[in-house]
């Protein structure tokens, strides 16, 4: 009986036997009370919840010998999910799209609503600075036409209002080949939040697409969400995120892991840092480290862990749909 051991590790079911009734009494005693719970430190909340059900199961078994109920199957009600507490990805049934990023329905109250206070308030001096790259336009070809309007300089920021910040946006994307809904569109959730479930700092990494027309990563940059925001601009409305780039080491993927490799832009020293509109942005993406030969120290964090390697694997294989567009 010493393979029971080895097999339930590997298959995650008893005696390493997966069947239906496993999985239906998988589905009512683990994933259900799961969504229903708040998803921190969710083990007591399922355990609450499935003895609270086996009592009104009891319960209604009794009220139906004694004739006080009919016999008959309880609805589930809707499931009510916070914004905070929402899968990190689910199935969706809306019109088929090839991709979007929307920024979450709720703001975060407690930033400054100027960008000089904002900047300061998450360590980013020259976020000022990057917001004017952002809004000022792409240099016209040269033109010997007198008559063209000239383009300031400089982009005043006191025209801006309705400076928002975002701790989640959620992404929606083709993919029939992952679980979807009827029509193929899958939903998942960039988070970028300085506290995640008390345990320090979360931001997300996404892929960017520079080139519509090229395909595949070549067309594509990976970059870490250091800021999702929006704000108006001379009646515009501008979503956005500030993010840091990871460039190519090579120019195709890696010959063993078939995954491309990227390591952190650097200009003058520090990370790469830009504002980018989110409809540039196309979903999540997922790195994994290029270790090296040395130990890995015991009390390096999950946090730490963008900035601790030099180089890192774009993940192709996380879902299918990543492993069709990364190639």
């Amino acid at each position: 009986m010493c393979h029971y051991v080895r097999d339930i590790k590997q298959f995650g079911a008893p005696y390493g036997v997966c069947s239906s009734i496993t999985e239906s009494r998988h589905i009512t005693a683990v994933k259900k009370p799961w969504r229903r719970s708040s998803r921190f430190e969710a083990l007591g909340q399922m355990l609450l919840t499935n003895q609270r059900l086996d009592k009104l199961a009891a319960a209604r078994a009794d009220f139906e010998e004694r004739g006080m109920l009919r016999p008959q199957y309880p609805t589930l009600p809707d499931k009510i999910i916070s914004e905070d507490d929402a899968e990190e990805e689910e199935a969706i049934d809306s019109p088929r799209v090839e991709g979007s990023v929307v920024l979450a329905r709720t703001r975060e109250r407690s930033y400054p609503a100027r960008p000089g206070e904002l900047g300061n308030h998450i360590g980013v001096p020259q976020f000022t600075s990057l917001l004017q790259a952002y809004l000022r336009p792409p240099s016209p070809p040269p033109s010997s036409d007198e008559d063209d309007e000239i383009i300031p300089d400089d982009i005043d920021l006191d025209d801006i209002r309705n400076l928002a910040v975002f701790h989640s946006a959620i992404a929606s994307f083709y993919s029939p080949s992952d679980p979807s809904g009827i029509r193929g569109m899958k939903r998942e959730r960039i988070r970028c939040t300085p506290s995640w479930r008390k345990h320090g700092p979360r931001r997300d990494c996404a892929l960017l697409v520079e080139n519509e027309d090229i395909a595949g990563f070549k067309g594509m940059s990976a970059v870490r969400v250091r800021l999702l925001f929006s704000f108006t601009y001379q009646g515009t409305h501008h979503p956005c995120a500030l993010v840091e780039w990871f460039k190519k080491v090579a120019r195709r993927p890696d010959r063993q892991t078939g995954m491309w490799i990227v390591k952190p832009e650097m200009r003058n020293g520090s990370r790469l840092l830009t504002i980018e509109h989110l409809d540039s942005m196309l979903r999540a993406a997922h790195l994994i480290p290029v270790f090296g030969q040395r130990e890995i120290p015991r009390d390096l964090r999950y946090i730490h862990s963008l900035d601790a390697f030099e180089a890192f694997h774009v993940n192709k294989y996380i879902d299918a749909h990543a492993n069709e567009i990364l190639f």
